[in-house]
C-alpha cells in the first residue's frame, strides 16, 4: 500500500545479494552464506539446481565430468568448478584437499547416467559404473561433507533420486537398481544425523526434460519407427496421468525448499514429482 502520508518514508534496506549479483527469490528460501555443492551440475537438473540455490544467496561448486560445462554453469552464477569423474574412486578422495568441500553446507547429489539393455546382454562393467556414480559417489560424498555439517550444526544432504527408486522399469537394471539403493542410503543418513541439525532427503521425479531423457527419445524413436512425440506418449509416459515432461526448474525449486528453514523435520523422505506416477 502506498505511503500518502507527508514525511518520506526512510528508505529500505538493500536485498542480500548472491555471489552472481542478484537479490534471492521468492519463496522463502534464504542460503545468503551457506555453501551449495552440486554434482553433475553442468545441465540439465544440474544446471537448474545450481542457478536457484545461487538465487536463493547460496555460493555454489558445481562437480561435473565435463570441465568446460561446469567453468560455464559456474561463471553463470559467480561460483566455482570443479571437474572430477564421480566413477573414480581416487578422484572422489582427492576433494578432501577442497576446502569448498569441507566446507559445504549443501550437497546436492544429482549426476547419473543411463543404460538400457536386458540383463543377460547388460555390459558388467557399465552396471558397475553406474554404481559407482549414482551410489558410490554420493555415499563418498556425504562421508566427506558430514564432520563439517556436524561440527557447525547445520546441513542438507539432497539426492536426486527418480520415479525408479520407488517403481522398476525392464532393461534398466543398473540404474534402478542405483535408485533403489540411494533411497536407502538417504534414510540412514537421515537416521544417523537427526539431531545434529543434518537432513537427508531424496527428490524423485519421473522423466524431465533433460539431455539424457531427449537422448532416449531419440534412440527409441530410431528404434520403433515412429515419432518423438508418440514415443513420449506411448512409451515414456505410458504409466504417468499428467502426460508432460517434468522442467528441470520444477526439481530445482523443491530442492530449494528442502534446503530451506522450514524443513527441519523434514528427513528421510522421498518426495515425488512424477505426474502422479508412482500415485497409479
Amino acid at each position: 500500500m502506498t505511503d500518502t502520508t507527508p514525511a518520506a518514508p526512510a528508505a529500505p534496506a538493500a536485498p542480500a545479494t548472491t555471489a552472481a549479483g542478484t537479490a534471492p527469490a521468492a519463496g522463502g528460501v534464504d542460503l545468503t552464506g551457506r555453501t551449495a555443492v552440486v554434482t553433475g551440475g553442468a545441465s540439465g537438473i544440474g544446471r537448474a539446481c545450481v542457478h536457484r540455490l545461487a538465487r536463493a544467496g547460496a555460493r555454489v561448486v558445481v562437480l561435473d565430468l565435463d570441465a568446460d560445462g561446469a567453468a560455464a554453469v559456474a561463471a553463470e552464477v559467480g561460483g566455482q568448478s570443479h571437474p572430477v569423474d564421480l566413477g573414480d574412486p581416487a578422484a572422489l578422495d582427492a576433494l578432501d584437499e577442497l576446502d569448498a568441500l569441507r566446507g559445504a553446507d549443501i550437497l546436492v547429489n544429482n549426476a547419473g547416467l543411463q543404460h538400457v539393455a536386458p540383463v543377460e546382454e547388460f555390459p558388467v562393467e557399465k552396471f558397475a559404473l553406474i554404481q559407482r556414480v549414482m551410489l558410490e559417489a554420493p555415499f563418498r560424498l556425504a562421508r566427506l561433507v558430514l564432520p563439517g555439517m556436524y561440527e557447525r550444526g547445520w546441513g542438507r544432504l539432497v539426492h536426486v533420486s527418480s520415479a525408479h527408486g520407488q517403481r522398476a522399469s525392464a532393461y534398466k537394471s543398473a540404474y534402478v537398481a542405483a535408485k533403489h539403493g540411494l533411497e536407502g542410503l538417504s534414510k540412514v543418513l537421515a537416521l544417523e544425523a537427526a539431531g545434529r541439525g543434518v537432513t537427508s532427503n531424496t527428490i524423485c521425479p519421473g522423466y524431465v526434460r533433460t539431455p539424457l531423457v531427449e537422448k532416449q527419445l531419440a534412440a527409441q524413436a530410431q528404434a520403433h519407427g515412429v515419432g518423438e512425440e508418440q514415443v513420449l506418449e506411448d512409451v515414456l509416459l505410458a504409466r504417468t496421468p499428467l502426460k508432460r515432461l517434468v522442467e528441470p526448474d520444477e526439481v530445482a525449486e523443491l530442492v530449494a525448499f528442502v534446503c530451506g528453514p522450514a524443513t527441519t523435520s523434514l528427513t528421510g523422505a522421498a518426495l515425488t514429482l512424477d505426474g502422479g506416477w508412482t500415485a497409479s
